[in-house]
């Protein structure tokens, strides 16, 4: 067997010169990112494939497909992900800490002035600007890697009927399997390959559908059956120590899926039902920072640490809720180019990133209705995008420049 040629893109032929390139792209946009892992997603892609060549289309999404089967912040993950294809195991850690810092510092310095003036800081007016702009973003990205994850009839019914049962409320992780283990029936039906898988899908169980409500719903349920999972709601607060609140911080970090909302309910349960640590105003403070910062939402757990034991707690519960994500990152990595190689877990993958471009499609619509609410936000959403599609500019300018007229905006009294 002739061995594989050498990847010009290997972590072992770049050196301190990578190094440094990896810690400046992530600290921008640790800076920048706003709008959740979708928008950081596209943001990275836009960097890391065309700005910066690092990687291809398809290359990004393997990476975008194989980290949405691990627990943990997706976009932090991708971002451990390209640090370590770019500079090697330095560049794995060296990534993930320069996006997450700059989170990390921001909501440091606003859970200062919440817990000095009681109150959390009105950013309404930045976000007006701010999350058009995030759309296009996430719009453009999907443009350019869904012709890198469409590569037929099969993986483009598949994406559709993903982004159809996404709308319908079946559970995302439910449908990355599925979407995954079809392509990979099909594809391999000609090498005898799928009659157990086609079983497996025949029994494919109803419970991974979700609660006929909404995801808000969903996570009242999921903090009501942790908490009495746990006993019975804490009639008095259990006293808190660091060691344990970094526990409680790894524990969530490692078995964590899925959005924000699901983060709430985990917080709720243990830290105002079981502990009685925070109160529930406390704790949407808490998610409120996290949302309206740049950088991964779970700094949320920050704002916690920070409120419950100061700046040592703010750090142990951040270094717990992210350090999950690099064992995770640094375990799988290794797999990915194995996967694409083989036939059988390459189409798996393959249906595995056309269910996770459905998703990210699923979220950009949601988004989307909820930051176009006027002729200004369309006009810029629309504006954004066509400077994307036709000209190469760097998105981190683009949401600075949605700030800025969020605060013209709100200067002249038409912001919210």
């Amino acid at each position: 067997m002739t061995p594989d040629p050498p990847d010009d893109r290997s972590p072992s032929q770049n050196g301190p010169a990578a190094l440094s390139d990896v810690i400046r792209l992530f600290l921008r946009l640790g800076f920048t990112a706003f709008g959740g892992p979708a928008a950081h997603i596209a943001m990275m892609r836009d960097e890391v494939v065309h700005r910066r060549r690092w990687m291809t289309d398809q290359e990004f999404l393997d990476l975008v497909g194989a980290t949405n089967l691990i627990p943990g912040p997706n976009s932090t993950e991708m971002a451990i992900h390209v640090g370590y294809r770019r500079a090697g195991r330095a560049g794995l850690i060296a990534a993930g800490a320069a996006f997450i810092l700059p989170a990390m510092l921001i909501v440091l310095l606003l859970s200062w002035t919440y817990v000095r003036f009681g109150g959390t800081p009105q950013a309404t007016w930045l976000l007006y600007g701010v999350k058009p702009v995030i759309i296009a973003v996430v719009v453009q990205a999907l443009w350019g890697l869904g012709r890198a994850a469409v590569k037929g009839w099969l993986t483009a019914i598949v994406g559709a009927a993903a982004l159809a049962l996404y709308f319908a409320g079946v559970n995302e992780i439910a449908l990355l399997i599925a979407a995954g283990l079809a392509v990979m029936a099909v594809q391999n039906v000609r090498r005898g390959r799928a009659a157990a898988i086609a079983a497996g899908l025949m029994a494919w169980p109803d419970g991974w559908r979700r609660p006929a409500g909404a995801t808000a719903a969903r996570a009242a349920a999921i903090a009501t059956m942790a908490a009495a999972a746990a006993g019975t709601v804490a009639a008095t607060a259990i006293p808190l120590t660091l060691s344990r609140l970094f526990l409680l911080f790894l524990k969530i970090g490692s078995v964590l899926y899925g959005s924000g909302y699901v983060l709430l309910a985990f917080l709720r349960a243990d830290f105002v039902n079981r502990l009685g640590w925070l109160t529930d105003r406390q704790l949407l403070d808490a998610v409120a920072i996290g949302q309206f910062t740049p950088g991964p939402v779970f700094t949320t757990a920050t704002f916690v640490g920070y409120v419950l034991a100061g700046i040592p707690g703010a750090v142990l519960a951040t270094v717990g809720i992210f350090l999950p994500s690099f064992v995770f990152v640094a375990a799988s990595t290794p797999f990915i180019p194995r996967m694409r190689r083989s036939p059988w877990a390459g189409t798996l993958l393959d249906g595995v990133n056309v269910g996770s471009l459905a998703l990210m499609a699923g979220v950009a619509w949601q988004l989307g209705r909820a930051a176009i609410v006027d002729p200004v936000t369309a006009a810029l959403a629309a504006a954004a995008l066509l400077i994307l599609m036709r000209f190469k500019v760097n998105s981190a300018w683009l949401v600075l420049g949605g700030a800025l007229v969020g605060l013209v905006a709100r200067m002249l009294g038409g912001a919210p």
